[in-house]
């Protein structure tokens, strides 16, 4: 008996599953459906009168409430469910629940940040697996990292103080989009106003100014390293690097 409860539960399980599965994964329903079916819930057809036309009014907002209810709870579950892909790394399937997420959350800043993460590491992922010097993963690239630069764009213009989103198109131009990397400066420079001892941003605009020739800025960033002593290794690095921008100091 024990038996067979367990089998049935795993059954009425997945299908249950499969319910969930075709619910977030199928089309809309067509306008005329859902009427028909707001006519047979409700029973609402051809109001006339008043009367008629003021239950009408109350049933269908009734029922526009609960599809709002369910629509924000969709939202929160593409969410959840983007994030998951992220922790295991599976950043398409990311990437596609954050994007499904943010039509039903269009002013959520935080969305458009994991979007942002999320095209940034699958233009690293455009290689050429042939070795042809495919122009076609070069394209798909830069497209992920466009898509990765206007997610961080959104996010900050939704919130200008969303300093991760700041740091985040700081280190795309710094790393990724490097003919651009004066453009990482302003937001470096803004999240540093907030993120006070964050070394690593001091290292990521360190090296802009060192790449845009702003050397003394990037060796007065390298002080601040060393005099903070975030870790012995970090300080090692920020006295070489600070070394390599005085030998070409000197040198010219």
């Amino acid at each position: 008996m024990k038996k067979s409860s367990c089998f049935f539960a795993g059954r009425t399980l997945i299908a249950l599953l499969g319910i969930f599965i075709l619910g977030i994964t199928s089309c809309s329903p067509s306008m005329n459906t859902v009427k028909r079916m707001q006519k047979m819930e409700e029973g609402v057809s051809n109001p006339t009168t008043k009367e008629e036309l003021e239950e009408a009014i109350k049933k269908y907002d009734a029922r526009a409430m609960d599809l709002v209810a369910t629509q924000a709870q969709e939202g929160i579950w593409f969410k959840i469910l983007g994030t998951r892909y992220l922790d295991q790394g599976m950043y398409t399937k990311a990437l596609e629940a954050f994007q499904q997420s943010v039509v039903f959350y269009p002013d959520n800043a935080n969305l458009y940040y994991w979007i942002g993460v999320c095209a940034g590491y699958l233009a690293n992922s455009q290689l050429d697996y042939q070795a042809q010097g495919s122009r076609e993963n070069d394209r798909k690239r830069l497209n992920y990292l466009r898509l990765s630069e206007s997610a961080y764009e959104r996010a900050l213009s939704i919130d200008p103080r969303y300093y991760r989103a700041m740091y985040g198109i700081g280190v795309l131009y710094a790393f990724e989009l490097m003919d651009e990397s004066e453009k990482a400066i302003p937001y470096l420079e803004r999240f540093l106003q907030t993120q006070t001892r964050d070394t690593n941003a001091m290292f990521v605009l360190a090296r802009v100014y060192y790449m845009n020739y702003e050397f003394e800025k990037a060796i007065s960033l390298y002080d601040q390293i060393i005099t903070l002593k975030p870790n012995a290794e970090k300080v090692s690095e920020a006295e070489a690097r600070k070394k390599d921008v005085l030998d070409i100091m000197h040198s010219n």
